[in-house]
């Protein structure tokens, strides 16, 4: 059930023909803990907390050498193209668990690395960390997802999506604007 190699590789042109500048928030994810799941209408984003009351706080993969949650992967954002492709089993297998998807190009040639986006009222900054596809992200969409994100050349797509800080407060639903308000 898994996507193949080649169906990837056909489809990266569609992937990569994505909004640069502007889109809408397709959907939002919510993880208090470990493979828990919520898909709220909108979230709360906070520079102190990331998006209060996830796992981030508790259980980040990525610490401050103090050990609190390094600030750079408090948001995550998934372009929709990509959970389109891999997602294929959407009642057996578990979200990625990105808090924001949208119909966005996610590439460093887009949006390099202190990129300001506007979602909703809040403002996020892409962050320079690599967000490659994890063990996890193997074994939920397949070798061939997994390989397709680290393949030659690929990195810089960012196909599974980029990490962000929040920059300012505030809200973010559904439908809201996803924009670019300036580049890195």
């Amino acid at each position: 059930m898994h996507i193949t190699a080649q169906e990837l590789a056909d489809a990266l042109p569609h992937v990569l023909a994505a909004p640069k500048d502007e889109t809408v928030v397709d959907s939002l994810c919510f993880r208090p803990a470990r493979n828990q799941r919520s898909f709220p209408d909108r979230l709360r984003l906070t520079r102190a907390e990331g998006i209060p009351g996830d796992r981030w706080l508790t259980e980040p993969w990525l610490q401050l050498p103090d050990g609190s949650p390094d600030p750079e992967i408090q948001v995550s954002i998934l372009p929709l193209r990509v959970l389109d492709l891999v997602w294929r089993d959407r009642e057996g297998t578990v979200h990625p668990g990105d808090p924001i998807v949208a119909d966005l190009d996610c590439s460093t040639a887009n949006l390099p690395p202190g990129t300001l986006l506007a979602a909703g009222t809040a403002v996020l900054r892409v962050s320079a960390l690599f967000n490659d596809g994890c063990a996890k992200w193997k074994a939920r969409y397949g070798a061939a997802a997994r390989a397709w994100v680290d393949a030659p050349g690929h990195p810089d797509l960012r196909l599974r999506g980029i990490l962000c800080a929040v920059e300012q407060d505030g809200e973010v639903a559904v439908g809201d604007a996803l924009r670019v308000i300036r580049r890195g």
